[in-house]
């Protein structure tokens, strides 16, 4: 099976499972295991924060960012989009209790004019504590749902500059900021640095089994750890995970610019076969979305799982194929060609 689902099917390496069956171990909860310890540092070393702390999952590093960040009845900004409205299971509410403004951006994106609008104008015969109060900003880089678009440079600052500006704070959902980093040449601490916090994933992309960190201030750190332990993040020996994580870090970020090639490469040959439609503009990292034109999706995919490539419908008649570190050029190749004879025997 050709896995093109999403950039967290792969497996991990024969060398990973060696550093893994290696790595020193302690109780994490106690703040004892020395692998962790390492993959925090390390983490924040390459954000160029003060401390990250190493958790399960990219939903709950998302999530103790927002219950760091806020108080219940606070008011977070995101686009309407954001796997933190769209695919972390309400955790905004049930956590923090926070009102999430949805911001209507384009592919994922969004400027300063949303933030202004999310705040509205005060006047003095204005009830004082009619809304909620605005206390965080956040965006996801890449964008999932936008297909993986990449913010620039310059407008995360200024988005994070009227964030600033306003008194709130900023958090980056980075699950996949290492494709951002690998598609735009800018390090990842320069696309961390506006931000008071980042989550980042190592099992999207990097090719880990488990796991996510936050990063960010060592004071609003010491405050995320209370929250991981408080929704069951609590870990004990995890330096066997915490191992794997770190041998990603260090010998698989490099090989990320080849998903950015080859999802290029899958999104022109898609582009070239009658019955699909593709905006190549906003393939920018390793995320394909492309439209059938003839097809629901729903067949689409069970057709083409039958025949040996596996994708996900998204909508009526929308697809998603994600390139990793499972895939190589002759799998697009074999891949294209199942789409073709799919799409031709309709």
């Amino acid at each position: 099976m050709i896995d093109l689902r999403s950039d967290t099917v792969t497996l991990p390496t024969p060398e990973m499972r060696q550093a893994m069956a290696a790595a020193s171990v302690g109780d994490d909860v106690y703040g004892e295991d020395p692998s962790v310890k390492s993959l925090e540092a390390r983490t924040a070393e390459l954000l160029g924060k003060e401390d990250a702390v190493y958790v399960p999952s990219g939903t709950m590093s998302n999530q103790i960012a927002l219950r760091s960040h806020t108080e219940p009845g606070d008011m977070a900004i995101m686009d309407r989009s954001a796997h933190m409205v769209i695919k972390e299971g309400g955790g905004a509410a049930a956590w923090s209790g926070v009102t999430v403004w949805r911001v209507s951006g384009e592919d994922g994106t969004f400027g300063p004019d949303a933030i202004t609008e999310a705040l509205g104008v005060r006047h003095p015969f204005d009830a004082p504590h009619h809304a909620p109060l605005p206390r965080l900003v956040c965006v996801e880089q890449t964008h999932n749902e936008g297909g993986g678009v990449v913010w620039s440079q310059q407008a995360l600052t200024s988005v994070t500059d009227a964030a600033r500006a306003n008194g709130l704070a900023t958090h980056m959902d980075g699950a996949r900021l290492w494709h951002a980093a690998a598609a735009s040449g800018i390090e990842e601490r320069v696309h961390a640095a506006p931000f008071d916090t980042v989550s980042v994933c190592f099992s999207k992309g990097l090719g880990a089994p488990v796991g996510s960190a936050l990063a960010g201030r060592r004071a609003l750190i010491d405050r995320a750890r209370r929250f991981k332990q408080m929704m069951g993040g609590g870990l004990r020996q995890a330096g066997i995970l915490a191992a794997a994580a770190l041998h990603a870090l260090e010998h698989h970020r490099v090989r990320l610019a080849d998903d950015v090639r080859r999802a290029r490469t899958f999104a022109e040959a898609l582009a070239d076969i009658e019955g699909v439609a593709v905006d190549l503009a906003r393939v920018q990292s390793n995320i394909v979305r492309f439209r059938l034109t003839s097809m629901p999706a729903g067949d689409f995919a069970l057709r083409c799982h039958t025949e040996g490539v596996h994708m996900l419908p998204s909508g009526r008649y929308g697809m998603r194929a994600v390139m990793h570190l499972g895939i190589a050029d002759a799998d697009l190749t074999a891949a294209l060609e199942v789409v073709r004879r799919v799409l031709g025997s309709r």
